[in-house]
This record gives C-alpha cells, structure tokens and sequence, in this order.
C-alpha cells in the first residue's frame, strides 16, 4: 500500500502556494485545504456584520460571533478541490477581495479565531494525505508533517501577480495600493503574537521569484514523491 503523508505548505501571501497546493493535491490523489481561505471567509463574516473595517475593529463582539461560523470546504468536480463555504454559502469568489485581503491579517491575529480554525485543520488532517497551505501549518497546525515547504518571492513580484489576479477579474485597483497591501500583510503576519509566519527549521525553502509555474510544480512533485517512496 502507497505511504500517505501529510504535505504542509507555508510562506508570503501572493507566493502561488494555493495554486501549487492544488496541483500536487490533484497529481497525488489528496485532499486539498486552503487554510487561508477559511481566515477570509471568517473576516468576511465580520465584514458584513460591520465589525471589521478600516474604522472598526471590535474584538469583543467578534469573539461572541464566533460561535456562529460555521466553515467547510464543499468539493467541485470541475474545479477538482474543495470551495470555501460560510454557514453553508459558497463565499470562494468574494474572500478574494482586496476589501477581504486588507482586513484578514488584523483577524487572524486574534488568538481564538486561531485556535477555532487550527482544530478544524487538525481535524481534516487526522488521516494524512493532505495538502494544507498556510501560514503556520507547519509549525503549529502539523509540526510532525513529513513533508514542509516554504514558499517567498521578492514583494514587487508579489505585488505584481495579485495586482494581474484582481485586474483579470475586473477588479479597478492600482498596483501601488496592491503592493502596500503586501507589505502590510508581511509586517502584521510576520509580527503577530499568536503563530506568525516562521519558516520552520525543517522546511524546504522555495524562493519562486523566477520561476514558472511548471518548473515550481515539478520540484515540489519530486519532493514530495521521494518523501512518500521513503
């Protein structure tokens, strides 16, 4: 019987870490999780119960609506993943906001949407054959994973692959507000108090600034199939 492993995939925001997840989920049979996905979806809950925002920021009224969240991933045959779902609504299309970007990294600061989320993933991941991205996946969520990567890109790249995302979406936006963006991300994910983003002593480190995206899919399907032929 083929090894299952457990594949954590950690870095920067804008690094292509969920589109490379996908692609090795789908190549070697896993489950796919989008960790990130489910900090938008909580913020964009927030969002429309106007507790988040560039004005306001109410942690006590958001720790008493966290009982009312409810996230899972609903897979789409055509898509060949699982879609973020909020209390039952497909919501993958609107977390991908800049609205949703510029607010989720104040969210995922507080501890108990942390500790509400990590249990969930624990939870999805008790079984292995799992890929799951993120930001700390590999160092609180799946410490013991057996495979860990770490993906980073140089800001400007960054900056420049989400400003085409949005802009191919039909998003009106400028790339400077987009590179601010990711620079405000780097400084609160990598500065939180509760899980920032660390490259753990054990990942690979995978620096894509000038990588395409088949060279980048191929290296991490050769890492990961060498882990899972021991």
């Amino acid at each position: 019987m083929e090894n299952k492993i457990t594949i954590a995939i950690d870095g920067y925001s804008s690094t292509g870490k969920s589109t490379v997840a996908k692609q090795l989920a789908a190549a070697l049979g896993y489950v796919y999780v989008d960790t990130g996905a489910m900090y938008r979806a909580v913020t964009l809950y927030l969002m429309r119960k106007m507790l988040v925002s560039e004005t306001n920021f109410d942690k006590e009224a958001i720790l008493r609506q966290l009982p009312f969240i409810n996230i899972s991933f609903v897979f789409n045959k055509e898509l060949g993943y699982g879609e973020v779902h909020l209390n039952g609504e497909n919501v993958e299309k609107e977390i991908r906001r800049l609205e949703v970007s510029q607010q989720v990294s104040k969210v995922a600061a507080i501890s108990d949407v942390r500790k509400m989320l990590v249990k969930i993933q624990k939870k999805i991941g008790e079984n292995k054959a799992v890929v799951m991205d993120g930001r700390d996946i590999g160092t609180v969520v799946f410490p013991q994973a057996d495979l860990k990567l770490f993906m980073t890109a140089s800001t400007e790249k960054r900056a420049q692959r989400r400003y085409d995302e949005l802009k191919a979406r039909g998003d009106v936006i400028a790339y400077e507000e987009v590179l601010e963006n990711v620079k405000e991300r780097d400084y609160l994910d990598t500065t939180r108090a509760d899980s920032p983003l660390i490259k753990a002593e054990d990942a690979v480190e995978i620096d894509n600034s000038e990588m395409t995206l088949d060279n980048q899919f191929q290296k991490v399907l050769k890492l990961a199939k060498d882990k899972i032929e021991g």
